[in-house]
């Protein structure tokens, strides 16, 4: 009988535990399944590259940033592309399966749903025009140097491939000129086969876009009878297309021994920007910025050192990571840890946030609620013996001794098979001591 209560005293909680735990458990996981709902998956192991043309600068930042990205196991997948206009319809295809890609700033027209699809990670770099001819074009001329487009009438001018921002750069400059129609003809071509039309009198002048080391100007800046336009109007350029600006490149910047330039240069160049969409995922995006910070942050012929990237609206909003890294850097996790397992906590802590926030109130009162349901259970025969008391204190005579006994008894069984934990028993010895007084109290008045 005994072994029996000693069991009783330790499994009968149990009961009250399910009650109140199970409640807490559904309650938890509700939680857990709430905040499930808003934790991306895992960052994926590919990103595809919407680039630029063959020897263009947008192939070349393309391939440091593969090699930067490839250090966290993250493959880039380059995809050539005539350039910025190509860029940017892939970007707008869902189905292209293109994540990002270098957009030359103020050359295309983004519509309000462009702006709900994409996002900007900021400017990275000048992309200067230059404009190349040929010599022989200006042996007529004072100084045998061409400085004015309108100089250019009547020439066969390359403006780049159709869908790059170098074309639509080229035509709207020549348009403002009065060039875009006969005689002058604009030729849609580029890359080094370009260089070699110029090179061999197949064209008289070229429009290029990109950085000083891509290997279309590199070539061009190197190239025997062809020179590089400064233009007189800059200044006005700068004006009427507010997405340009006017740079100088200073006599011998690209080469002081053979004197590259031979003279200051005066140039127009938008900014370059990288575009991803707006449901890439935030780790790859940290990533790209990361890379950009590496490879376009290094002083440069038109930059100084960590003046890019930079946070600058071009066309599109500027993304949300791309805000909090110009103002922060990366993020606390990924200072310290490796990739992989910053992402996993980044993840994770997305889960335990809301599950602590509901532990802690659970934590807190599901014991008081616990105990309040077994004090409950004793209180209860408090309340009949109190009552019983009451009654033998009215009316002694109206039951016999036998009956009062038999009550308390009753009462005294009941606690006897009272269900509680070990924790409660002093109550349960508290409630027999106080049954035995009341029996006294019955044999005294009957």
């Amino acid at each position: 009988m005994n072994i029996r209560k000693m069991r009783r005293l330790k499994i009968s909680s149990w009961h009250d535990v399910v009650l109140i735990g199970l409640p807490a458990l559904l309650l938890l996981a509700g939680g857990f399944w709430l905040a499930a709902q808003f934790v991306r998956p895992a960052p994926p192991h590919q990103l595809v590259f919407s680039s630029g043309g063959e020897g263009s600068g947008y192939q070349r930042f393309a391939a440091r940033y593969q090699e930067v990205l490839a250090r966290y196991d993250i493959e880039l997948v380059e995809q050539p592309s005539a350039g910025s206009l190509e860029n940017l319809q892939r970007l707008r295809d869902p189905d292209s399966g293109v994540d990002a890609g270098f957009i030359q700033g103020g050359t295309v027209n983004v519509s309000d749903e462009d702006r709900q699809q994409l996002v900007s990670l900021g400017g990275l770099y000048y992309e200067p025009l230059w404009i190349f001819y040929r010599s022989e074009l200006a042996q007529s001329l004072p100084g045998r140097r061409l400085d004015q487009l309108s100089q250019l009438k009547g020439r066969r001018i390359a403006i780049g491939a159709a869908g790059s921002g170098t074309h639509r750069l080229a035509r709207d400059l020549l348009g403002g000129n009065g060039l875009e129609m006969a005689p002058t003809r604009l030729l849609e071509t580029d890359g080094l086969d370009m260089v070699a039309d110029l090179q061999a009198g197949r064209l008289d002048a070229a429009f290029v876009v990109g950085p000083a080391q891509s290997a279309v100007v590199w070539s061009l800046l190197f190239s025997r009878n062809i020179q590089l336009m400064s233009l007189t109007h800059a200044d006005a350029y700068v004006r009427l297309f507010p997405q340009l600006q006017q740079l100088t490149l200073p006599r011998g910047a690209i080469d002081l021994v053979q004197d590259v330039p031979a003279r200051d240069v005066v140039l127009l160049a938008p900014v370059a920007t990288l575009v991803v969409r707006r449901q890439t995922h935030p780790a790859l995006i940290d990533l790209l910025l990361q890379a950009a910070s590496e490879v376009h942050g290094e002083a440069g012929v038109f930059q100084k050192p960590h003046e890019f990237p930079r946070a600058s609206e071009v066309d599109l909003p500027l993304a949300a990571e791309a805000e909090r890294y110009y103002k922060s850097g990366k993020s606390f996790l990924q200072r310290y840890l490796p990739f992989w397992l910053a992402t996993l906590i980044d993840r994770m802590v997305v889960l335990l946030v809301p599950v602590v926030a509901l532990l802690i109130p659970i934590i807190k009162f599901a014991p008081a609620l616990y105990g309040w349901r077994v004090r409950s259970r004793i209180f209860r025969r408090y309340g009949e013996l109190k009552f019983l008391e009451r009654e033998l204190e009215l009316d002694a005579g109206r039951l016999s001794r036998q009956a009062w006994l038999s009550r308390l008894d009753e009462i005294g069984d009941e606690a006897n098979h009272l269900p509680a934990p070990l924790a409660f028993s002093d109550m349960l010895y508290t409630l027999r001591q106080h049954i035995e007084l009341v029996r006294a109290e019955i044999l005294r008045k009957t």
